[in-house]
């Protein structure tokens, strides 16, 4: 390194470290590996340049401003379990890590809402909010998670069919962008039509247009009664079918799963659950619906279930499991491993993607022509209730699975979907992303890119490259 650099590397730590101090400024050897690389299983682990750890919304906006005028590529990163590499850091670059920006800033029970720091987790918020019986409903699948995290990503869940996803429960953000400034939009309102809506701009942009420092969630009511069916079918088409005439029950579920036979197989064995499935329908089935219905009313829960067994057992179903307490908190929390489950098992990648729900039976078809044609196996399960499948490949070939998985974003956006429904699209989608997207829509968001992040500092190589 010529003098010059090493004067300028200096000049850099100097600024960094006025910000957030020397003690929450890494670099180096201090630099541990869990910063490297999120939870995708692509890509390998980056050793960013420094590693700031800010604990005010106004030490990140003065970190952006910084790495602004060096010209620094900045990561954000909460806990780092997203699945697509957005929140991989750079080489030569700065990543900002919000661990110690983790306090639930307010809980108000009377306008149904509260406000975090983004590194506040999952479980976290649960926990603050349990003694209001109210609670935030997007759950994707890791506790661990941090609402920073979900608003990068637009994170959604099991609970969407019901609650939506991370931008139906948003109200509000502070952002800081990349010029050192702080913004707010929206509030603890629930209705706002003044103006471009600017919350939703930032979520879902995974850490490429501004970095949220506080964000204002919508609660909801905890109902005192659940219960969770496990529903076997012959087929997977046969689940598909059913799940329209779920959704027209009016029973509003609040959780809406397919699970193949095979991933049923490999979470109970993982998690030695044991459902009671009798061995002559476990033979038979090949696919799984499960169906979550919760009340305040256990006269009402009950009337739900009946008219659910009743409608199933017309659509085809082999037998209904009515589970509950840890038996359907086990089954729950099993849904939610899926992933670990295939990474355990030595998947390839592991994918996402969503389309309109009457087409998921198309789309299955279509999915399974196009692994077989190469030799390559899928497996998965997802959301039936919006449409969202996440799927385990197994192609180790790079080039072959790269087809692969170009050609079933494909299919999906063909018959009216779109890449991804809740992980992103990160480094490892970006290629598949401004391949099959509209160049039209591509170059508008480049435009506003470059509106926000004139410098091109934020999340460079993420989303639009």
């Amino acid at each position: 390194m010529s003098a010059t650099a090493e004067s300028g590397d200096d000049q850099i730590v100097a600024d960094l470290s006025a910000v957030v101090g020397a003690d929450h400024l890494l670099t180096g050897d201090r630099i541990g590996p869990d910063y490297r690389h999120d939870e995708g299983l692509t890509g390998e682990p980056v050793v960013p340049r420094f590693v700031a750890q800010p604990r005010t919304p106004e030490q990140v906006a003065a970190l952006l401003s910084a790495a602004t005028d060096a010209g620094l590529p900045v990561t954000a990163r909460g806990s780092g379990t997203g699945l697509s590499g957005a929140a991989r850091p750079c080489p030569d670059g700065l990543l900002i890590s919000f661990e110690r920006m983790n306090a639930v800033l307010e809980v108000d029970p009377d306008n149904q809402v509260a406000v975090v720091q983004p590194g506040v987790t999952l479980a976290q918020l649960d926990e603050a909010t349990a003694a209001t019986d109210l609670a935030y409903t997007v759950f994707p699948g890791e506790l661990s998670a941090s609402l920073g995290g979900t608003v990068g990503t637009n994170a959604g869940g099991m609970r969407a069919v019901k609650y939506g996803v991370t931008r139906n429960n948003v109200l509000g953000l502070q952002a800081a962008l990349p010029n050192g400034q702080l913004i707010r939009t929206g509030g603890k309102v629930s209705k706002l039509s003044t103006g471009y809506d600017l919350t939703q701009l930032i979520i879902g942009s995974e850490g490429t247009l501004a970095l949220a420092t506080e964000i204002t969630v919508r609660l909801h009511p905890r109902l005192a009664y659940a219960a969770t069916l496990l529903v076997p079918f012959p087929d997977l088409d046969a689940v598909m079918r059913a799940v329209p005439a779920v959704v027209r029950s009016g029973v509003d579920p609040n959780i809406l799963e397919y699970i193949d036979a095979l991933t049923l197989a490999a979470l109970t064995y993982s998690e030695g659950l044991s459902l009671g499935i009798d061995e002559t329908i476990r033979e038979r089935a090949q696919a799984y619906l499960v169906v979550g219905v919760e009340s305040r009313d256990r006269d009402r829960l009950d009337g739900d279930v009946t008219l659910l067994a009743e409608l199933l057992d017309g659509l085809g179903s082999l037998d209904l499991y009515v589970l509950e307490g840890n038996s359907a908190r086990s089954l729950i929390a099993a849904r939610e491993k899926a992933f670990w489950s295939a990474k355990a098992a030595n998947a390839d990648d592991v994918i996402d993607t969503v389309v309109p729900r009457a087409q998921m039976p198309e789309f299955f078809t279509r999915t399974r022509e196009l692994a077989q044609s190469v030799g390559a196996g899928v497996v998965g399960c997802g959301h039936a209730g919006d449409g969202n499948v996440h799927l385990a490949v197994f192609c180790p070939d790079d080039d072959t699975r790269h087809r692969l998985l170009h050609d079933i974003f494909a299919s999906a956006m063909d018959l009216g979907g779109a890449i991804s429904g809740e992980h992103g699209i990160g480094r490892a989608k970006m290629r598949h992303f401004l391949d099959l997207e509209d160049p039209a829509k591509i170059e508008l968001m480049r435009q506003i890119k470059r509106s926000f992040d004139p410098a091109g500092i934020l999340g460079p190589g993420v989303l639009i490259g």
